[in-house]
Formats: C-alpha cells, sequence, structure tokens
C-alpha cells in the first residue's frame, strides 16, 4: 500500500492519542471543504489525505473500542463528499464535529 504520510504510516501515527488523530483528520476535512468551491483538484487531494488518516486511525489498535464512531464518520464523509449526501450533511456539521477534537487538544484532555 502506497501512502501520501509516509512517516505517520510507518509508525509516528500510532503514537498520538485518538483526539489528536481526529483533530488531524479534522485539518484535512476543513482543507476539503475550504477548497470545495475554489480549486476541485486540491479538495481532492485534501479528501483523499482525510481517507487515509482515517485508514491509519482504523489500523491503531488502541482504538478498537472507537471502531464504529470512526467507520460510522469515515462513510459519512465520503458520502457527504462524493456520495448523494443521503445523511444530510452540510459543511457546518462537519466542522462541529471536528472542533471538539480540536478543542480537546489544545487543553490537552
Amino acid at each position: 500500500m502506497t501512502f501520501i504520510h509516509k512517516n505517520l504510516a510507518h509508525g509516528r501515527w500510532f503514537k498520538l492519542s485518538f483526539r489528536e488523530q481526529m483533530a488531524n483528520i479534522g485539518s484535512e476535512v476543513f482543507r476539503t471543504l475550504s477548497w470545495k468551491n475554489k480549486n476541485k483538484e486540491n479538495a481532492q487531494k485534501a479528501f483523499e489525505r482525510s481517507l487515509e488518516l482515517f485508514d491509519l486511525t482504523i489500523m491503531d489498535k488502541k482504538n478498537i473500542k472507537r471502531l464504529k464512531e470512526i467507520l460510522r464518520a469515515r462513510e459519512l464523509w465520503a458520502d457527504y463528499v462524493y456520495g448523494d449526501n443521503q445523511y444530510h450533511q452540510n459543511a457546518k456539521m462537519w466542522q462541529k464535529y471536528f472542533y471538539a477534537f480540536n478543542f480537546a487538544v489544545r487543553l490537552n484532555y
């Protein structure tokens, strides 16, 4: 498997806490949302990076008890960006979800 985030995929990602992992995914989600109507190529690249970070988080053994949430968030995110948006998501919902992780990391919670 070829990774975009090579350093993270080779161990660094698994040293991060769950909150830090989700906050980093959120950064790519925010980039995707920011580029969505400005530059499709940049939005696509950010989306692909977000999916890779989701996949690395799924592979992390310490997140086994959170696997349902992570998989569901990945499914909803993919549906929102490239699916039919059958769950009626919007950018504000995604921002709110990931801001919580960013806030928790900043508080060192």
